[in-house]
Order: structure tokens, then sequence, then C-alpha cells
């Protein structure tokens, strides 16, 4: 809408996706800070709960009761403020808001099925949510590789490209959304854990798509153009703002959690997001906390299968922490300043190449 009217009402200034990211950034914290509350009366009156793991550290049982499916305020306030403020024509908006989409009803069967099944907390079967999350994916970055989203695989800290990956970009394509979808499901465990390492990557991957996108910023950073790519900055905007409004109720001790609806396509945008940037490995850095947790995750699983030894007292990580003695608050802010930096130390990647 906003701009529709640059173009059609001659109002210059929206134009400028700063702008216009700014504008998406407001519009989606207002409308998560005026819907959220209304959201959580609903689901207390509808007992709309996620059931606390009965193994879950001690102290975690107190949560029970506390409304979760929160993602699916933020999410409608994230596509309102796009559809509002970016240019609905360009196609790697239409893959984000595709991306979204589709995660974002994984996780709501995900979580229905948590609240309704007489208090399960299984939801859907690993292998049922893993194969819609690689459909759902599949659909995304054949979007994205229909209208020649290059190919080209680049690294931080080395201004040519690698080798171009060429058919074979959509298999890792997929792999970087669904394992950045589910690194940021297993590292929301605590009030506000993930939720402020997503604001911060989000910010991350919109200044690096708006420089990609930019011919004259790219070129002396000695980044790759990719034309029209800066549009998606209005979307991270856009989540950006619905997240810092969600973490006013998700922050500790929480008033509602975001439940898979919220988490799963909110580690999938941040993989698209990497895509377009051609920043997938930086995306280690970016994402250094879901990486940590997902890590502390496998290296449990997989002693525990071939040596029937556990590495953590409780996996993912912030349990071992939790078992150790550490406040939750603690455990999360330290989490926050991990973040922090490693999101520092991708943007200075920026420079040095």
């Amino acid at each position: 809408m906003f701009y529709w009217f640059y173009r059609h009402l001659d109002i210059n200034i929206f134009q400028y996706i700063s702008v216009r990211a700014g504008i998406a950034f407001f519009i989606s914290f207002l409308l998560t800070m005026y819907l959220l509350p209304k959201f959580i009366v609903w689901a207390k009156s509808k007992k709309a709960s996620q059931p606390i793991y009965e193994h879950a550290p001690e102290g975690h049982q107190a949560k029970a009761g506390t409304p979760t499916m929160g993602g699916v305020v933020f999410i409608f306030a994230t596509l309102i403020a796009t559809l509002l403020t970016a240019k609905l024509n360009n196609f790697y908006i239409a893959g984000g808001l595709l991306t979204i989409a589709l995660f974002s009803l994984i996780g709501i069967q995900d979580d229905y099925s948590k609240i309704s099944n007489n208090k399960n907390n299984a939801g859907l079967s690993a292998r049922g949510k893993l194969a819609l999350q690689f459909i759902s994916a599949l659909l995304v970055v054949l979007v994205i590789y229909f209208y020649n989203h290059t190919t080209t695989l680049y690294s931080p800290f080395y201004k040519l490209p690698i080798f171009d990956m060429g058919i074979f970009s959509l298999i890792f394509w997929m792999l970087v959304i669904v394992a950045s979808s589910n690194a940021v499901n297993l590292t929301d465990g605590l009030d506000g854990l993930a939720t402020v390492p997503s604001i911060m990557a989000f910010f991350t991957l919109s200044a690096l798509v708006y420089v990609t996108g930019h011919s004259i910023i790219s070129s002396y950073l000695l980044l790759p153009n990719i034309q029209i790519a800066g549009e998606l900055a209005i979307m991270g905007a856009a989540i950006s703002g619905s997240l810092i409004a969600f973490l006013w109720f998700n922050s500790h001790p929480a008033q509602v959690f975001m439940g898979d609806s919220g988490s799963l396509p909110i580690g999938a945008f941040i993989g698209y997001m990497a895509i377009v940037a051609k920043s997938e490995i930086l995306l280690l850095a970016i994402g250094f906390i879901f990486v940590l947790e997902t890590v502390s995750v496998i290296l449990q699983v997989g002693s525990y299968k071939l040596r029937q030894k556990r590495v953590f007292l409780m996996a993912p990580i912030h349990h071992h922490f939790e078992q150790k003695g550490w406040k939750e608050n603690k455990i999360i802010v330290r989490f926050w300043i991990i973040s922090f930096m490693t999101n520092l130390l991708a943007l200075m990647s920026l420079k040095i190449r």
C-alpha cells in the first residue's frame, strides 16, 4: 500500500526501502502489542496451554497453564505489515511470505495437537513434521530457483565465490531452511531465550539483504549484488518489530509462549533470508545460539546411542545449565550476550574480505 502511494500519488518518500522498513516495524510492533493481551485472555479461557514435559528441570512445572501459540499473533502482525509496506510483485517477498505461511501452518497443527489430544505433549510425529518441513522448504526454494536466484556459494572473509552449486542448490537450501527452523524450535525452552537471538538475527540479516541488494554498497564491500533482494529487509524489520512486542509478554516470567507456530516460521525465515543474502555459511555466526543448542542435542543423542553415556546433564544445553544450578534469568541473559557478540562478528565480516 505504501509503495502504491509512491507510484500513484507521487509521495516520493515511500520509494525508499529504509522508510517502508521503519513503517513495517512499527505497524507490526503496535499490532502485536494490541492483539497479544486479547489473545492471552482468550487462550486462558480456552485452556490453550501446552503441557510441560514431565522430565523438564525442576521449576518448569510452575509454568503449567501458561498459554501457548502466541506465535500466531506476531506472525499475523508480520504478514499484515509486509502486505501494507512491501512491493508484492517482488519474488523474494513472495518467497518470504510463503515461507512464513507454510511453516506457521505446520506449527499451528503441531501446537493444536498438543493442546487438544488429552493434553498430550507429543504433537505431530517427528517424521511427519520433518516431511512437512521438507515439502514446504522445497516449494519455497523452487520459487527463488525459478526466478534465477544465484546458485553460487559464498564464504565470509573471502571476496570471490567458492563454486556454483547448480541444481544441487535446491537440496542445500532446503537443508538450510529446515535445519534453521528446527534449531530455533529446540532453543525455545526458556522465557525469551529464542526471542532475542531471533531479533538480533533478523536485524543482521536485514542489513545483509539491504546491502546485497544495493549495487553501490555491495560493490564497495566486495559482496555479491542480488538485485531487488533489498526489499526483503522490510519483512525482516516487520518480524523484528512483532518479536520485540512479543518479548514484552514473553520475558521471564512469561505470560505466553510462542509455541511451534512461532518458532518454526521464525527459524525457516532466518534460513530463507540467509539464502537470499548469500550468507548461508555466515548463518553459523548469526544464529550461533541456535547452532549451539542443536549441536548439544546431536552430541547428547549420539553419545547415548553409541556409548550409553551422556555428554550433558540434559539437552538442549540450556537445560544442562539449569541442572548445574544456574538461575533461568542468568542463562537467558548470558545466551543473549553471546548472540549479540556473534552477530557483531557477522556484521564485521562485511568489511573483512
